[in-house]
């Protein structure tokens, strides 16, 4: 690695830069040089005419104007805003993770985020900025998930974060963390009218259809401080922890509205009423459509619904399958158009529309999956019969606990037995067959009920996969965000940590969703991986007088990275000033060199 100079002929003059450089060996016989990092214009051509100066910040907060090398051969010229350097002290420090922070401040900014919390929290005294302190935490939920210590500990001095909040490690400290949680909880409900504007301003999202599903996360410890932990059904299958539900409504392109937090054992059902009763108290808009997954489907809840005037497509349980055998086996199906294999039809039962829908894709997976239990249960019957016949089992509670077994295990295959005995050394098992050809023509079908006015049924299917963004929000929300596990134990700090969670998703999906206008192939993941190679830097050189220079620097994009901002229309910061010590700092390599040689002795 070694300084490389440039020269560049410009309107008849003569500038000169330099850059970090390296030869890499490419093959045998042949080298080629490496540019790492542009350092700029750092000295000056034509004296007489002209002079390049850079503004330099003292350590003691003086302002001025120095030049830094010298273009003539030689010594230096004498002068205050000179500076010589020892280009053999050259060394990089603090290597920091820069471009997908900066990426997440970024997106802060475009949701108008950075002003809503001023706003909320300008009020609040301390030492640094509160609304700051809440932009860290959800950078930080977007780029490296970790709890509040692990910020403080690990990822704030890791991240270029101090220079894009243009504060210092007060910004990160542990109890400033925990108090800027408590803080911002109370701002929930106006945090969620403020999205709903950014999100029609920004992407002119349709808030009219809503998609509403739930999920679960669990803890981890007894969580004895928090009111609603409590054992439930998880979806994270964690049944040996205590969860709480989250309850999410997205619109249609996955812009999320609102977000609720119930019980660990609250039904799903139940949560229905509640959510839309806020939804419209908050946004005063009835009317609206709502499509939920059918573990939320009841009768009350949909009669409601109705009630308010407001609309449903709802999948439906999939015993309603068998009001419709006839239309299943026949029946006027349609091609979905860019769906291949999926066939709709149209039905009208009650004063209600239904679509039933079959997938060809979804019928494969369900047959192999019945199959497989099919097989599986049969297999095991006859092991056992095998046993009974050589006496190995002889008492019937031995017989019955084996039955028990495979009941338990093959539970959709135990279903199609109209028999199952045994008498003496005998086992006899009888298959339904009018079961199984019923289960056979309802593979991959499902059944959509709607109270919307009549239409196209390939419009009203379209409509309900949307749903898929709820599923998708989750998943983001599990895994590249860390919702879960949660490890507070209070309830206040619970709230918090899914509000900053919600936060972090919000960052997600505006990058999203700039993503899929410009380049819908590249997701938020890879455009954050690949932003976070750009590093920034500090480079720093010995004075000839004694002191010290720092250029902090952020590394030159790849070529990958280029297209990336060239895409979203965004462009890196300016390289920041340099800055002058005056006294004397250690080279930390040689303290680093002198530190190894100790350990080896």
């Amino acid at each position: 690695m070694y300084l490389k100079r440039h020269e560049r002929k410009k309107d008849g003059k003569s500038h000169v830069y330099y850059s970090l450089s390296e030869s890499v060996r490419v093959g045998a016989g042949r080298v080629v040089q490496r540019r790492l990092l542009n350092l700029g214009e750092l000295n000056t051509t034509q004296l007489d005419r002209w002079q390049r100066s850079i503004e330099v910040i003292e350590e003691d907060g003086r302002v001025g104007q120095r030049r830094l090398f010298s273009d003539r051969e030689g010594s230096a010229p004498q002068g205050e805003d000179v500076c010589e350097v020892v280009l053999s002290s050259l060394s990089l420090q603090r290597p920091r993770a820069f471009g997908d922070c900066w990426l997440g401040c970024r997106l802060w900014e475009e949701l108008g985020l950075d002003k809503f919390w001023e706003r909320a929290l300008g009020d609040r005294r301390g030492p640094v900025c509160w609304s700051k302190v809440i932009e860290l935490l959800a950078v930080n939920r977007l780029c490296a998930p970790g709890s509040e210590l692990s910020v403080h500990e690990r990822w704030f001095p890791k991240s270029a974060m101090d220079f894009l909040l243009d504060g210092d490690e007060r910004l990160a400290s542990k109890d400033r963390l925990y108090r800027a949680l408590d803080k911002a909880l109370e701002h929930r409900d106006e945090l969620m009218g403020h999205l709903q504007e950014r999100w029609q301003d920004l992407f002119g999202a349709d808030c009219q259809i809503l998609l509403y599903d739930l999920t679960s996360t669990y803890f981890e410890g007894e969580a004895a401080g928090v009111e609603s932990a409590k054992r439930g059904y998880s979806r994270d299958h964690r049944g040996d922890c205590v969860q709480v539900v989250v309850a999410l409504v997205v619109t249609s392109e996955g812009f999320p509205l609102a977000y609720e937090v119930f019980d660990g054992n609250t039904v799903d059902v139940t949560t229905l009423e509640h959510i839309v009763s806020t939804i419209e108290g908050k946004y005063g808009m009835k009317g609206r459509v709502w499509v939920f997954d059918r573990g939320i489907v009841s009768e009350e809840n949909l009669h409601n619904l109705r009630e308010r005037g407001a609309f449903y497509l709802v999948g439906t349980p999939r015993r309603k399958l068998a009001d419709f055998e006839k239309e299943l086996l026949s029946g006027s199906w349609q091609e979905v158009s860019g769906r291949p294999g999926v066939r709709v039809q149209l039905l009208e039962q009650d004063g209600e529309t239904f679509v039933l829908a079959k997938s060809a894709q979804r019928a494969h997976k369900e047959s192999a999956m019945l199959r497989r239990q099919l097989l599986g249960l049969d297999s095991s019957l006859r092991g056992l019969k095998s046993a009974l016949q050589k006496a190995t089992l002889r008492k019937n509670e031995q017989i019955d606990r084996r039955l028990g077994r495979l009941q338990e295990r093959y539970p959709k295959a135990w279903a199609m037995l109209k028999e199952v005995g045994h008498r003496g050394k005998r086992l006899v098992w009888i298959w339904n067959k009018e079961l199984l050809r019923s289960a056979r023509s309802r593979q991959g079908a499902y059944l959509l009920r709607t109270n919307l006015d009549p239409m196209e049924p390939e419009a009203l299917w379209a409509q309900y996969i949307q749903l898929t963004e709820v599923e998708s929000a989750f998943r983001a929300l599990k895994s590249e965000l860390s919702i879960r596990p949660i490890w507070h134990q209070t309830q206040r700090r619970v709230q918090a940590h899914i509000l900053v969670a919600f936060l972090g998703y919000c960052l997600w999906v505006a990058l999203k969703a700039k993503l899929r206008a410009v380049a819908s192939s590249i997701t938020p993941a890879r455009t954050l991986e690949s932003l976070k190679s750009i590093l920034m830097v500090e480079v720093w050189f010995r004075l000839r007088d004694g002191g010290h220079l720092c250029l902090p620097r952020i590394t030159q994009p790849e070529k990958e990275q280029l297209l990336l901002l060239h895409h979203l229309s965004w462009q890196l910061p300016q390289q920041p000033p340099p800055r002058i010590y005056n006294h004397q700092i250690p080279n930390p390599c040689v303290a680093d060199q002198a530190t190894f040689q100790n350990y080896k002795s």
